[in-house]
């Protein structure tokens, strides 16, 4: 199974999300209009031109665990690392609602919901995220006034390994625990169905790696993350 975490991109979109998926040989991304992430059978030496029919040149998509020269045809934008973090916790409390604000009100995402999420996510920057993201797991919310102001859901899947992602609080809502809160449903829904959740983190965003690890993830590797487009 530790193979899986190793390339979970790559077997998530050639796996349980090949649906969700285009590509061919080697070498798959997600469909326009959700997470734009890149998978690569053979992480050393990616076969960047299989997918150039199926990407526009305006754009951007993620690659991770490549370190490689850039081939010609693409540009590197960002590259940063990240760190690949596995649950080894206990199960979460099923608290569902914040202490003082009881007038939230929490449910799941729907297709009705995807722009606001998408707008959230933009503002936020959780991470790769598209029009229809939410579509590929279970995405709680929390509203008020009918506004989402914060979310947590689920992305790549290589069973028994889900990601927990799409982490995000408005700015003017943050530092009441709702993300986490969201984030403990969607772990307490995915050890009860015998999944193992995971996660990813910005090396340099030391205060979310640090609550993951209270929550009761650990680390599995540090791996490279690049930005790039077609040139």
């Amino acid at each position: 199974m530790p193979l899986l975490l190793d390339n979970i991109f790559w077997h998530s979109l050639s796996g349980a999300h090949a649906a969700y998926a285009v590509g061919e040989g080697k070498a798959r991304r997600y469909a326009q209009g959700f997470s734009p992430i890149l998978g690569f059978e053979d992480r050393e030496q990616p076969n960047f031109d299989a997918l150039l029919a199926y990407c526009d040149r305006d754009e951007h998509f993620y690659c991770a665990e490549w370190r490689g020269a850039v081939p010609n045809g693409w540009q590197v934008h960002l590259e940063k690392t990240m760190f690949r973090m596995q649950w080894q916790g206990v199960m979460p409390d099923d608290t569902v609602a914040p202490h003082d604000h009881q007038n939230f009100a929490l449910r799941a995402l729907t297709k009705a919901d995807a722009q606001q999420a998408l707008e959230l996510a933009l503002l936020t920057n959780p991470g790769p995220f598209g029009l229809r993201t939410i579509e590929l797991g279970t995405y709680l919310a929390y509203f008020n006034e009918g506004r989402i102001i914060a979310m947590a859901g689920e992305r790549s899947f290589a069973p028994p390994y889900r990601e927990v992602s799409g982490v995000c609080t408005h700015p003017d809502f943050q530092g009441q625990g709702l993300a986490k809160r969201l984030m403990n449903q969607i772990i307490r829904r995915q050890l009860l169905a015998g999944e193992i959740p995971f996660l990813h983190v910005m090396s340099h965003n030391t205060a979310a790696h640090e609550l993951y690890l209270r929550m009761g993830f650990s680390d599995y590797c540090e791996t490279p993350v690049r930005v790039v487009s077609r040139t």
